[in-house]
């Protein structure tokens, strides 16, 4: 690997969209001269103005910042980040197979085509995207056949842990590091690019390939599976007349359960825990673990049961109607904080009721455009309010602090039948059934 003593690390993030921008933004907080490769014209311009290509709070102060510095640029050419960088961090996506449940890992191979050819000196390449168990001997394999440098260049993984809406802190200040390594001087270089959050007291886990691989995916499946299990309880709480919400505030103080992710809901979407639990789901069947995907198809089917399970409740305080029914769906976004609409539940649910034949308006404070791309047949409205007009029952399906601040007594005007379904369980129950409407929660009586 290079050496570079009298200046300070050079850094090649490949693939810019949200684990990379972030990381870039990041890397370069860190003190380091940066270079961003992304191929896509408008998000390059977008990169190389300081402008994240999507919403994450507090990423676009950082990336002007550090663009403006001369510390942080962007590029869609290889040749230059190839030797000039002495590290290179994938962050290519890794979508799921169109037509199965695994991994496309096109983007990744991509990225060893483009980019090994060119490297004619030793250095690190670094995996942050997220991957099947066994893909980084695989990259490796094809590095040191098709770059000149061949097995002097050296493969390590390092998985990410970023939470969409709070990218940037988790960049900064990651609560672990994992690092899939080969060498002890791949671990001394990634111990140098770390060193900010290291000096902060960030743990740091040292393994090889394979643990680094499966950890980011074990570790989606068990949020995947924590989500699934409250949501399941939510459903015996509607059965028995219990409150799914003190129960998984009792459960949360058992410090071997833990509170965290465990709010009953629309279910989990987005870009990461849907298709990494089918990825990780589809690899163990590769390697004959056949019970892992038992266990797992059962996470994943209670998701998609939830959100049905929303659908029917909304037909049941429609009085069993639905052409000619007016449903606004508050949200888009799989989850407060972003504009992300992959897989969202939100926009799930109103497709479906969509279908259905009810007209359905939705709202959301940043995820308008993405969801008109993905759902153009469903009606938008400017604000929340208009949205709400002539209503004959409002679903809350995306946790914005911003719906929690409507007033219902206001709302109560406007609406034709003041029903609302408040599937996020953070609604003020008792202020919303005090200005006159029939509200109902899954899990809560």
């Amino acid at each position: 690997m290079s050496e570079a003593t009298s200046r300070p690390l050079r850094i090649a993030v490949i693939g810019t969209n949200y684990l990379g921008a972030n990381t870039a933004a990041g890397m370069a907080e860190f003190g380091f001269d940066v270079i961003g490769v992304e191929i896509d014209e408008h998000r390059l311009k977008l990169l190389n103005d300081g402008k994240a290509p999507l919403y994450e709070p507090g990423l676009d102060p950082l990336l002007k910042k550090h663009v403006d510095s001369g510390r942080l640029r962007f590029t869609k050419d290889y040749r230059e980040i190839a030797d000039w960088a002495d590290v290179h961090f994938i962050c290519v996506g890794t979508p799921q197979l169109e037509g199965s449940e695994a991994a496309d890992l096109a983007q990744v191979h991509s990225v060893v085509t483009m980019l090994a050819p060119l490297l004619t000196k030793p250095t690190l390449v670094v995996g942050r995207s997220t991957v099947p168990v066994g893909t980084s001997k695989i990259v490796e394999a094809r590095f040191h056949a098709e770059a000149p440098a061949g097995t002097s260049v050296e493969i390590a993984w390092q998985p990410e842990f970023l939470r969409e809406a709070h990218g940037v802190d988790d960049t900064l200040h990651p609560d672990r590091l994992v690092f899939g390594v080969q060498s002890e001087a791949a671990e001394t270089r990634l111990r140098e690019v770390f060193a900010t959050p290291i000096g902060e007291g960030t743990p740091v886990v040292v393994c090889n390939l394979p643990t680094a691989e499966l950890v980011k995916g074990g570790a989606n499946a068990f949020l995947a599976t924590k989500i699934s299990f409250i949501n399941a309880l939510a459903e015996m709480a509607d059965a028995s007349g219990a409150d799914v919400t003190l129960l998984a505030d009792a459960l949360g103080y058992d410090k071997r359960i833990g509170r965290g992710m465990l709010n009953a809901g629309p279910g989990y979407g987005g870009g990461c825990l849907p298709k990494d639990l089918r990825a990780f789901m589809h690899r163990a069947g590769e390697l004959g673990v056949e019970e892992v995907i038992t266990f797992l198809r059962e996470v994943d089917d209670i998701n998609q049961h939830r959100r049905a399970g929303i659908v029917d409740l909304t037909h049941e305080m429609l009085g069993g109607e639905w052409v000619g029914k007016n449903v606004t769906v508050l949200g888009a976004a799989f989850k407060a904080g972003t504009d992300d609409v992959r897989d969202s539940p939100a926009l799930d649910v109103a497709g479906r009721i969509q279908l259905h034949g009810a007209n359905v308006t939705v709202y959301d404070p940043e995820a308008m455009e993405n969801a008109r791309r993905v759902r153009p047949t469903l009606r938008y409205a400017p604000t929340a309010v208009e949205a709400c007009r002539d209503a004959h029952a409002v679903l809350h399906l995306t946790e914005w602090p911003e719906f929690r601040e409507l007033d219902p007594a206001a709302l109560r005007g406007l609406v034709t039948h003041p029903v609302v379904i408040d599937a996020r369980l953070n609604l003020n129950a008792e202020a919303w059934r005090a200005a006159g409407w029939t509200y109902r929660a899954p899990g809560r009586p």
